[in-house]
């Protein structure tokens, strides 16, 4: 007969006896860097399974935001740091439509809770670009993550992330798996206007054109604009451009709005402050506190020199 205590020396625990809760880890940040080691993403189907819950998170992301203005702020908040944990290397609006998923690093310095769905998003694509690298997989499939990666990575202005796989995506993936003619055009315009906006090399954004033979009157017409200083044609095609292309366009805006009011200064006594502020795009508050205006508003006049008696 046995007695209460062999009973319970027969029972086997239902559990594993532990006070540490399971780790609920993300799926896009259980995925480690290629370069750091971590060889999954170099699998085919990984990599489609890794892009699919990215299109997902980002999804989510545009879905809590709501209305269209909240998108673009949270767009707008993101900022970005060089000093990354996920290998980025150093550093070398109009309509905003939500990225396509079926067509188409970093780590935030500050990360609002409300733009952390993002920075997840940003992260992953990394990892998911280095999988893409070094299986050197050339197909649909890669296309359609670098147009989703470039895209993304302009509406935050990330050139550290776009930039280099517009060059991977026209010269590593074109050749042996071509784009159709609007994706070839959309990128090779993002090319052009980082060169001439960002980079500030006129020269080399009118090669590049020529190179790829893109026919497209919005990219000439910035690229007049900004060869001739005319700040005026700037800002109204920065209106008439997509939401992506704008947000290029915002590295040159700077510079040329102080060429216009050195122009103002140079060629006016005075101007009316309507006249101005229509031709500027600006405020006289954000003038005088953003460009550094100094000169004296006479109420509806704004007096930029006066003349000496003699």
């Amino acid at each position: 007969m046995r007695g209460r205590g062999g009973a319970r020396g027969n029972r086997t625990p239902s559990a594993p006896w532990s006070r540490l809760k399971p780790v609920d880890l993300d799926p896009l940040e259980s995925m480690g860097l290629p370069s750091k080691g971590d060889s999954r993403l170099l699998d085919f189907k990984t990599q489609e399974r890794y892009y699919t819950k990215i299109v997902e998170r980002y999804m989510t992301f545009c879905s809590d935001a709501g209305e269209r203005d909240e998108l673009l702020r949270r767009f707008a908040s993101i900022d970005i740091s060089s000093n990354s944990n996920v290998g980025i290397p150093a550093k070398s609006t109009s309509d905003v439509p939500p990225l396509d998923p079926n067509r188409s690093s970093m780590a935030p310095a500050t990360i609002p809770s409300n733009t952390k769905g993002l920075s997840d998003v940003l992260s992953a694509l990394r990892k998911l670009r280095e999988g893409i690298v070094a299986s050197k997989r050339a197909d649909d499939f890669a296309i359609q993550v670098y147009l989703f990666c470039i895209r993304l990575s302009v509406l935050v202005k990330h050139p550290e992330s776009y930039h280099p796989a517009i060059l991977h995506l026209l010269r590593r993936i074109q050749p042996l798996q071509s784009m159709t003619s609007v994706e070839k055009s959309e990128v090779v315009g993002y090319l052009i206007l980082d060169t001439a906006c960002r980079r500030n090399n006129l020269a080399e954004a009118f090669t590049i054109r020529y190179k790829y033979r893109l026919r497209d009157a919005k990219v000439d017409g910035v690229l007049d604009a900004l060869a001739h200083d005319n700040y005026i044609e700037f800002n109204r095609l920065k209106k008439r451009v997509d939401g992506h292309k704008a947000k290029l366009l915002e590295y040159a805006e700077e510079g040329m709005r102080k060429h216009l009011l050195k122009c103002f200064g140079r060629a006016y006594l005075s101007v009316d402050l309507s006249f101005l502020e229509i031709c500027a795009d600006s405020k006289w508050g954000n003038l005088t506190a953003e460009d550094g205006v100094g000169w004296e508003l006479d109420g509806a006049k704004v007096v930029i020199r006066k003349v000496k008696a003699r």
